[in-house]
């Protein structure tokens, strides 16, 4: 049983193993991206159900776009249809929608759905629900410390509260929880800043299979670790 008052605040996943999941079952790739995305609509509803704040979903990476054009086209076309289909389930449930990355790649239809879901959500009081897409850690650091040069802020005043300002998470939690699928144990170059003290939760199911009860199976495992955040653990003895 999941403990209300341990519950993460904002929780991240990197949705991995879409491909593989497809090539197992001899199926086209971008059908095991179809089923993800359907996954991400099960997992969102759970955590809302839960009482979870802010979930940051790994959906397109900046590497991603090195991916045969035949395929990046097909996930682009997917993430169209299912931002489209998503839109009023957003509002019905107050879900505010929020993106990080150089979205600015992206095929100019999603960029004006994106800005109209933005816009349209964010009066919203429930869940907060981030899109990493077009995105990368060392990337989004970059561009933080090219926009903190350009604001001519006094190095010597520089923190690490006016730096997350420069993230595109600006004003967000750091990730208490980090979920990566598919049995990988790395984090792909994701919230590399924000992660600093997150725990980690590596689950060897492909992310199409990654169902309800796990994801309250990594919740539960999480609920049991302490959290010290570099300090001395509670129960030590000086």
């Amino acid at each position: 049983m999941l403990l209300s008052e341990k519950i993460p605040a904002h929780v991240g996943i990197i949705m991995d193993g879409n491909g593989r999941w497809a090539e197992l079952r001899g199926l086209p790739r971008i059908e095991g991206h179809r089923r993800g995305s359907e996954r991400a609509r099960e997992i969102i509803a759970a955590a809302m159900e839960v009482g979870i704040k802010t979930l940051t979903l790994y959906a397109f990476s900046i590497e991603n776009w090195q991916r045969p054009k035949p395929e990046v086209t097909t996930l682009m076309k997917l993430l169209e249809i299912y931002l489209r289909n998503e839109f009023n389930e957003f509002m019905e449930k107050g879900i505010v929608f929020r993106t990080i990355g150089e979205t600015w790649r992206l095929p100019d239809n999603i960029q004006a759905l994106i800005t109209e879901m933005e816009a349209r959500t964010a009066g919203n009081t429930g869940m907060t629900l981030i899109a990493a897409l077009s995105y990368g850690g060392r990337n989004e650091i970059i561009r933080a410390v090219k926009k903190l040069v350009s604001s001519g802020i006094d190095p010597d005043k520089i923190t690490e509260d006016s730096f997350d300002s420069f993230l595109d998470t600006a004003g967000l939690p750091s990730p208490d929880l980090i979920i990566r699928t598919s049995g990988e144990r790395r984090i792909s170059n994701f919230l590399l800043w924000q992660g600093a003290y997150s725990e980690f939760y590596f689950a060897d199911t492909l992310w199409p299979d990654f169902t309800k009860d796990e994801f309250y199976e990594a919740l539960h495992d999480y609920q049991m670790r302490e959290r010290r955040f570099g300090a001395v653990p509670l129960r030590a003895k000086p």
